[in-house]
């Protein structure tokens, strides 16, 4: 069972080595005050291996931001779910609403990388969300329902992060009672696709930022946090941390 909350930082397409480096330098004392907390960061590739190497030894979790959709090849580019666990990642993101629009991400590719992903021996982070048209036109359960149902196996394990799309990067995040209906209709759908359901922690993800976490906290259903924007900054990143952790 994975320790909860997970506050996981996407690093999206930002960082260089050594700036790498400053934020952990920043992040890395701060765990020797927060306790019953898992803090995950997902940098680019190129500093993925470097970020396992400084936080060795603390109980950071490092993991990568994509994975390809299959294990080996001549796919020019891309890089597989055993060349990630290899540089160390202990994760890896899927289905991220960027890989769905700007890529094309089928529920077909999302779920042959979920498979991958835990041969491999990664912890899928599959994230799922709505469009503002499906929110207001009342389909986000529906929505929900299939991005799970189509992708998910009764033995998946891994980690749920609920993004709303309309909320990503917009400043606007979804209002508690959207959170706790959102996030309680995946853990019943979990219950009912997974074996291990009850267990899956559901993360929010959409402009998550220091100021949104106390009421995070006192929602139901929210066993962390995925962080975008907000998790480049380290003190941002502490801010939320000590949020949720202490």
């Amino acid at each position: 069972m994975l320790l909860t909350p997970i506050i996981a930082a996407n690093w999206k397409m930002y960082k260089t080595r050594h700036e790498v480096e400053s934020f952990f330098t920043q992040l890395l004392p701060e765990f020797k005050k927060i306790l019953k907390i898992s803090v995950w960061i997902a940098p680019s590739f190129t500093t993925l291996e470097w970020a396992v190497k400084k936080a060795e030894g603390s109980p950071l979790v490092i993991g990568a931001q994509n994975i390809y959709s299959e294990l080996q090849g001549a796919f020019t580019g891309e890089i597989s779910a055993s060349q990630v666990a290899d540089c160390g990642a202990r994760f890896v993101i899927v289905g991220h609403s960027e890989r769905r629009r700007l890529f094309g991400e089928s529920s077909a590719v999302i779920k042959k990388k979920i498979a991958l992903a835990v041969d491999s021996g990664l912890i899928p982070l599959l994230c799922v969300g709505e469009t503002l048209e499906e929110r207001k036109s009342m389909k986000t359960e529906e929505v929900l329902k299939i991005q799970l149902e189509e992708v998910l196996q009764e033995n998946f394990t891994g980690v749920i992060a609920y993004e709303p799309i309309w909320a990503i990067g917009t400043g606007t995040s979804a209002a508690p009672p959207m959170i706790e209906e959102a996030h309680g209709f995946c853990k019943k759908s979990l219950k009912k696709l997974c074996q291990k359901g009850e267990h899956i922690p559901v993360l929010y993800g959409g402009s998550v930022t220091p100021e949104l976490v106390s009421s995070l906290r006192g929602t139901k259903n929210v066993d962390g946090a995925l962080v975008g924007g907000a998790s480049l900054e380290a003190q941002s990143f502490i801010s939320i941390i000590r949020g949720f952790g202490l």
